[in-house]
């Protein structure tokens, strides 16, 4: 009877225990992951950049789409990565499940589990964006390509998003007056967020405190857009201060939540970054602001705090981005994101360490050039040497 009571306890908790971890299906562990973008003829191998990523102890990786090189060679890994669907997909997968199947099939189940593929992003920046037909067609892409994850018995392990730029808020300043652009809300977001809380699906959104600052730098302090020492802005109506603009944009992300009616979700940054180079109309992109924007945004989400709205949501951010890409189109800020350069140093020190510091090149070459030197000594020494030995003798 013993063994009999203790089989089922064991199965009735095993049952348990599934229930739960199909209902958390969470893309993002811990709260600092990196954007891996490949707009670039210069950058290393997928290989090396699992590599350069495990030297850094970034664990969480998205990329725009889902380059088979790349899901091969992060493999046995253990990095987790989200895989993008990207824009031109969205309207055929919205319109044949069919196709939204092999999708799934052929880019996420092939390569799992060795490959830990966490997420799928459905397009990116849709919603906003000059195209009517592609709004229309994102939540039919999302749900077929959900679909197809729970008829391949994956949807306890991906987890589906997409990401959505600040162009969808209506105004964001202060924070608690934030809300969804009306074209947008009733017949496209409040469907789609609706759809996503069924999943516990986040909501995610790529924030740039860089280029707010650049459309406004007469009234934002930059201090505060760098997550420096700075006044803040006080919002009257929560009676909340914010010593930072990530906390502001993330914060107006909430209040636009709720008033949509989905205060429980949570907002994830899948895009933040600060641009080290730009045109003579882009003044802030500098390597030492985007050193500063970098370096204090690694410590603000290693304190895992969340924002002064939400304090119980730790604050989750995926950086834009690895490298700089040099085939992006748009000013030169677009081209310059990247914490690391093309040879896997790193682009300042922000605390990372690249698959080569700049440091050890440089030590390693002085080396090289002492033992080269050291080389060309001997072929003069070991004769001189030589001859000595013999006129001892004699």
């Amino acid at each position: 009877m013993r063994i009999k009571s203790f089989c089922f306890s064991v199965h009735v908790f095993l049952v348990f225990f599934s229930l739960i971890a199909s209902v958390t299906v969470q893309a993002f562990t811990g709260a600092y992951g990196i954007n891996y973008g490949r707009i670039a003829d210069n950058i290393p191998s997928p290989d090396k950049v699992a590599t350069l990523l495990r030297a850094a102890k970034i664990k969480n990786v998205r990329i725009y789409d889902a380059d088979h090189s790349v899901l091969k060679a992060f493999s046995g890994t253990g990095l987790d990565l989200v895989v993008g669907l990207p824009n031109g997909y969205v309207k055929d997968m919205s319109a044949n499940q069919d196709h939204a199947l092999d999708w799934v099939k052929e880019n996420v189940q092939a390569f799992l589990p060795d490959t830990h593929i966490r997420g799928i992003a459905v397009g990116n920046e849709v919603l906003g964006g000059g195209d009517l037909e592609l709004w229309a067609a994102l939540l039919g892409a999302v749900k077929n390509i959900y679909n197809a994850t729970k008829m391949l018995k994956l949807d306890d392990v991906v987890q589906i998003t997409t990401a959505h730029s600040q162009g969808v808020f209506a105004n964001s300043y202060p924070p608690s007056s934030c809300i969804f652009k009306d074209n947008i809300k009733q017949q496209y977001m409040k469907p789609l967020l609706e759809f996503f809380s069924e999943l516990g699906s986040p909501f995610c959104l790529n924030a740039y405190p860089f280029l707010d600052y650049m459309n406004d730098p007469e009234s934002i302090d930059i201090n505060y857009a760098l997550f420096e020492k700075t006044q803040g802005i006080y919002d009257q109506k929560t009676d909340l201060h914010y010593d930072n603009m990530l906390d502001a944009q993330i914060d107006a992300a909430y209040s636009a939540l709720e008033d949509a009616g989905l205060k429980k979700m949570e907002v994830i940054i899948t895009e933040t970054g600060w641009a080290s180079r730009g045109d003579d109309n882009e003044a802030a992109a500098t390597v030492e602001n985007a050193r500063t924007y970098n370096y204090n945004l690694r410590k603000r989400l290693a304190k895992k705090k969340g924002t002064p709205l939400r304090p119980h949501f730790v604050v989750k951010a995926y950086i834009f981005a690895i490298f700089n890409e040099d085939l992006k189109p748009g000013p030169t800020s677009e081209r310059n994101f990247g914490l690391f350069k093309p040879d896997g140093t790193i682009s300042y020190d922000i605390g990372f360490h690249g698959l080569v510091s700049s440091a050890d090149s440089l030590l390693s070459s002085l080396k090289d050039s002492r033992v080269q030197a050291w080389s060309r000594s001997q072929y003069f020494l070991l004769p001189i040497s030589a001859l000595a030995f013999v006129l001892f003798l004699r």
